[in-house]
């Protein structure tokens, strides 16, 4: 089935971890602001970066995005 990206969820499982942005940025060594532009979603998180986040925050890569059927 195809899915369409919803809104950028990373901020709800950093708050479900009790894990601020900067706590991810710096185990990760990216700019705070980049998770800023996932979350706020101005940029969507390459493959790589989704992976290496999920695997940080301890969740899995599509719940890291609202999934939306496609048609």
């Amino acid at each position: 089935m195809k899915f369409e990206l919803g809104r950028c969820l990373l901020q709800e499982r950093l708050d479900e971890r009790g894990m601020s942005r900067e706590t991810l940025a710096g185990a990760l060594l990216y700019r705070p602001e980049r998770l800023a532009d996932y979350i706020d979603n101005k940029r969507l998180m390459p493959l790589k970066t989704a992976i290496s986040i999920a695997d940080t925050v301890g969740c899995e890569v599509n719940e890291l995005y609202e999934l939306i059927p496609g048609h």
